[in-house]
């Protein structure tokens, strides 16, 4: 599973630019499914067929990862950018990023009065080793994401874009341990879901499921003053109670404890105020979709170097393994 990962999160693929990583997931889960396709919007869609008497059951985790994009380019080569998805300007100073074309810029800042302060998004630029605008190998549009390899340090993964290719790889991994199952299950690798849950909204409407579960990262609260929250690395996977846009739907909450536990597997409960999943989206399709969360524990979101425990990643396959054989009934 390790390969898997290390693929995934060195694969680009921003938000809105997702071919790349979709074209090596759909390598992965080509022959493990009876149907694949990819919609309009790009979701990649891969169905599983039950033996019957089953749910249609989605399971979602987003392709894209947040990145920046180039708005301006300076006589002398220099690249102005904006945000794509939830970049803070405080994490990219001095970083590398890689556009699509393998071009490497590096993030620097003008100069600042107090140089204590973050620099703002507008103060900061790319330098791509141009020698001018003319001879700039980047252009208008181009997109940049963080550029770091996997780093494995005992059980703790280190890397860029976790958020949300761990996801990715732990549905991949579920396909390639599952037996029959009563259930159809698609595993949806959906897009654009870090600038406003768009995949999900297309594909569950596209799916019409009956019971909707995405992974995804969440953070925690086990670093140094880090803000209250009853989620650890190490400790399992986070069985979502609420985020900021979305409650769990209770039978699908429960159904997702009962399975850790029948799986002997540790978990948490989550309760997260800032940020949300695919699910949130999800649970509104048509006229409503129950729908849960299974979580990563991930320190360091939306920054080049997310870390992860390899623990509670292989305990999120046993979990999903174990609640897509159960009835869910409720």
């Amino acid at each position: 599973m390790i390969e898997i990962i290390k693929t995934l999160t060195e694969t680009y693929g921003p938000s809105g630019n997702e071919a790349r990583i979709r074209k090596v997931i759909k390598g992965f889960v080509g022959k493990l499914a009876d149907e694949i396709k990819v919609d309009a919007l790009g979701n990649l869609i891969a169905l599983r067929k039950g033996k019957g008497g089953g749910k249609k059951v989605m399971l979602a985790a987003h392709m894209d990862e947040i990145g920046i994009i180039v708005n301006h380019i300076d006589e002398k080569g220099f690249l102005r950018f904006s945000k794509v998805g939830g970049v803070s300007p405080r994490t990219l100073l001095g970083n590398r990023v890689e556009f699509e074309n393998g071009v490497i810029g590096v993030i620097g800042a003008e100069k600042m009065e107090d140089k204590e302060k973050t620099p703002p998004l507008d103060k900061l630029f790319i330098d791509v080793g141009a020698e001018d605008k003319e001879h700039c190998p980047v252009k208008i549009g181009d997109i940049g994401v963080f550029t770091r390899p996997l780093v494995v340090q005992g059980e703790r993964l280190i890397a860029k874009a976790f958020d949300d290719r761990i996801g990715c790889a732990i549905l991949i991994q579920v396909m390639q341990e599952l037996d029959e199952v009563p259930h159809d299950l698609y595993f949806v690798f959906t897009v654009q879901e870090e600038i406003g849950l768009r995949g999900a909204v297309t594909s569950t409407y596209g799916i019409a499921p009956q019971v909707a579960v995405a992974i995804d990262v969440t953070r925690t609260g086990d670093t140094p003053e880090a803000p209250k929250m009853a989620v650890s690395l190490g400790k399992g996977p986070a069985i979502k109670v609420k985020d900021a846009r979305m409650l769990s739907h209770p039978g699908v909450r429960e159904a997702l404890i009962k399975a850790a536990v029948q799986a002997g597997v540790p978990y948490q409960l989550e309760v997260l105020e800032g940020g949300t999943t695919d699910a949130a989206a999800m649970q509104l399709s048509r006229e409503g979709i129950p729908a849960g969360v299974v979580s990563i524990p991930c320190r360091y979101v939306h920054t080049p170097s997310e870390m992860v425990d390899f623990n509670d990643v292989k305990n999120a396959v046993k979990l999903l393994k174990s609640f897509l054989t159960s009835p869910l009934d409720w």
